[in-house]
């Protein structure tokens, strides 16, 4: 050994490489850990997730499309998250089976060589009759969250977003974001103060709406998240901001495993919220003519029917199945909107024939969003838009005013 290996090598050269070299239990780790990664084995993808490529956005056809592409690139909590219902979920299903309860009537030997889609609700002018509905926590789904989704909105013809009151940003960022309009949808706390500080928040952001959801007692019963429950710490990244997780974790536990959310509105909260609401008022969650008609004689200025997308209460009816009954209610007094369950321009034809002024949005641009962000938001949006067009378009009904109940046969079970 010569005086310079003397130095780098003290022990000698082959003690050296002998303390260096890889022990039995790393080099049987190494090689599992290659084998397990080898493609011909698969061990390392999910047999549920098509791995072979993400499509171009060009190439899907459909909302349903979307789905898929949103399945592979979110985390399984984020994916469950949204596409859950409550328990069973068979209103989840029933939201879906509707549609197939309702037949469409064509008119023939009308021109239809123009198509106007366009409406106004509430004094907000509208290319389409479509919003996208409240839902919390876009920051799960992606990074921008509910900023992209309102760039998408406002890219495809200033489509309204209802930003809900647990977005995953404040509102004065989210209308920031995109010229678009908005509007709030409001979780009632407890306190008038509280109440105050979010509606007054809204405003000053530029929500052209206040919607206060009236279908959240408590937490509902999310199976799916359960079975979850050891994959994460709870409640999904992004679903609630830093506030309103604090709030509900200071909620004790039912025995049930839920916590009460908003027991505590009653109509004695429209009063109160009137005090400082300068913009219209709706209610979200109307699935009766009776409390519809309590809504008018409070002075609500709009409803929204819904079932929260059958994540609250399991077997309530679809809300399509509840709409001619609260529109026959209100007797065209207030405008009604309708969610749930929407996914094909012809689903949103029939609700239009049923007498809803406009229909809201939930899970699809949320497909949209976790699959290619705004851009995604901006597609989904505009591929019902285009639906929607052809089908007034098969049923010779050019505006939204020629279309009426004589469009549709309903066979509601």
């Amino acid at each position: 050994m010569t005086s310079s290996e003397s130095i780098l090598f003290p022990m000698g050269r082959l003690e050296y490489q002998w303390r260096r070299a890889l022990t039995r239990r790393q080099a049987l780790l190494a090689t599992a850990g290659f084998l397990a990664g080898s493609p011909l084995l698969r061990s390392q993808q999910d047999p549920f997730r098509d791995h072979s490529r993400v499509p171009a956005m060009n190439e899907l056809l459909t909302v349903f499309d979307f789905e898929p592409v949103a399945f592979a690139k979110v985390t399984r909590e984020a994916y469950q998250y949204t596409a859950l219902g409550v328990e069973g979920e068979f209103t989840l299903r029933r939201n879906r089976e509707a549609f197939d309860w309702v037949d469409l009537v064509p008119r023939a030997m009308v021109n239809v060589s123009a198509i106007d889609p366009s409406t106004e609700v509430l004094g907000m002018k509208m290319a389409y009759p479509l919003m996208i509905a409240p839902s919390a926590g876009h920051g799960q789904l992606h990074p921008n969250g509910e900023l992209d989704t309102h760039r998408g909105a406002t890219a495809a013809s200033n489509t309204p977003l209802i930003v809900s009151t647990v977005a995953s940003f404040p509102i004065d960022k989210i209308a920031a974001a995109a010229a678009g309009p908005l509007w709030f949808q409001l979780y009632a706390r407890d306190t008038d103060e509280g109440n105050r500080e979010l509606v007054e928040n809204a405003q000053a952001a530029g929500c052209r709406a206040i919607a206060l959801t009236v279908d959240v007692q408590y937490t509902s019963h999310r199976e799916r998240v359960l079975h979850n429950r050891n994959l994460t710490g709870g409640v999904p990244a992004g679903a609630l901001g830093s506030s309103a997780r604090r709030r509900s974790e200071q909620v004790p536990l039912t025995r049930y495993g839920t916590r009460g959310q908003t027991p505590y509105i009653g109509w004695a909260t429209i009063k109160q919220l009137r005090a400082y609401t300068k913009v219209p008022l709706l209610l979200k969650g109307i699935l009766t003519g009776d409390d519809a008609r309590l809504a008018l004689d409070h002075g609500v200025d709009g409803v929204i029917v819904s079932n929260h997308g059958g994540r609250y209460l399991d077997y309530a009816p679809s809300s399509l199945e509840a709409l001619p009954e609260i529109v026959e209610a209100v007797g065209g007094r207030i405008p009604v909107l309708v969610d749930s369950g929407f996914r094909r321009g012809a689903d949103v034809v029939k609700a239009l024939a049923l007498g809803a002024k406009a229909i809201c949005l939930g899970r699809v641009p949320r497909w949209g969003l976790g699959a290619y962000g705004a851009p995604g938001v901006q597609r989904v949006l505009e591929i019902l838009q285009a639906e929607l067009v052809l089908a007034m378009a098969h049923l010779g009904r050019p505006t939204l005013a020629s279309l009426d109940r004589t469009a549709v046969r309903t066979n509601f079970l």
